[in-house]
């Protein structure tokens, strides 16, 4: 491995979460509604691909010189990756609906084990 996990969370996993995380929301404002969508294919791609190296960012964490340990920190990870697949088939299928669910499913799974690994981040 080249990078360690604080470079692998803010060079592959939060830039990545970011983009599945804003790539659908309606947003109120005193001018009106704004309703955050993919609208085109690459902007579908564009989600498709983050959800996809979110998805892979798990299988990176469990890396041998990255892993924590050999239990919470793995099951974390392989959550991750689950999750992630989610949100990459939501993309694939270009579900607005799919992805909206799993945005916060997304963010449970990273808020746990920040709780746990990186309390102070």
């Amino acid at each position: 491995p080249v990078a360690d996990v604080k470079q692998l969370m803010q060079g592959i996993v939060d830039p990545s979460a970011d983009v599945v995380w804003e790539s659908v929301a309606t947003i109120y404002t005193q001018a009106g509604i704004e309703e955050r969508r993919p609208r085109n294919e690459e902007e579908w791609a564009n989600v498709r691909n983050h959800a996809m190296m979110l998805t892979e960012a798990g299988n990176l964490l469990m890396m041998p010189s990255r892993a924590k340990d050999g239990d919470d920190w793995m099951k974390m990870s392989q959550e991750l990756i689950d999750i992630s697949a989610v949100a990459l088939r939501a993309a694939e299928a270009k579900s607005i609906d799919g992805l909206y669910d799993v945005g916060g499913r997304i963010d449970e799974v990273c808020e746990k084990c920040h709780k746990k690994y990186w309390p102070n981040y």
